[in-house]
């Protein structure tokens, strides 16, 4: 688990071997069952969580269907980022759509951790750097883009095809689950 931990954290910011352990000495394992919620709607996000095996999927609900709008696969993370700033209950909910191994940092730990490793605070800002523009990014595709260009562009993400079910696809994408396999189906007849 500390190689997760580490990978994601070098991702971001080089630290010293000392750091690396202090940092990651923080974060706590917890599994979670296929099924299982991180996070409810109407709870408090209060921890940012690593991937270490398996894969999480945010989402909320509008009009009782599913809306997915992310997933965290391994040394990847997992965080409600309006709720966790903002300490304010959450419209979302995070859930392991597998048997999943999750580290999970508290927020008091990581604001602990800004007084006492300096280059911390260097990290999560470049986290936060990456999470907005993943966010613009995907809000830019849902605008800007067809169905079928963000479906094209799901097919360069492997891992998406490979563990996530048809239906929570389709919603990341933005459409129904049948007009998915209508683009798989013209997609398929033109190669």
């Amino acid at each position: 688990m500390n190689a997760t931990l580490k990978k994601f954290i070098t991702t971001y910011v080089s630290l010293s071997d000392a750091e690396l352990e202090e940092i990651a000495g923080r974060f706590r394992p917890k599994s979670v069952k296929k099924n299982d919620f991180l996070l409810k709607q109407g709870g408090i996000c209060t921890d940012l969580i690593v991937v270490h095996k398996g894969c999480l999927r945010l989402y909320y609900l509008k009009d009782d269907v599913e809306v997915s709008v992310w997933f965290a696969f391994p040394q990847s993370s997992a965080i409600e980022m309006y709720s966790f700033i903002s300490e304010t209950p959450s419209d979302y909910f995070l859930q392991a759509i597998e048997d999943s191994e999750v580290l999970r940092l508290p927020k008091t730990e990581l604001n602990q951790l800004y007084q006492q490793q300096a280059r911390m605070q260097e990290m999560i800002r470049r986290f936060w750097e990456d999470v907005i523009l993943n966010l613009i990014s995907r809000f830019t595709a849902l605008q800007a883009d067809s169905a079928e260009k963000r479906y094209l562009d799901l097919l360069q993400k492997p891992a998406y095809l490979e563990t996530i079910p048809q239906k929570y696809l389709a919603s990341l994408i933005g459409v129904t689950p049948t007009s998915l396999s209508r683009i798989r189906r013209k997609l398929a007849r033109h190669h």
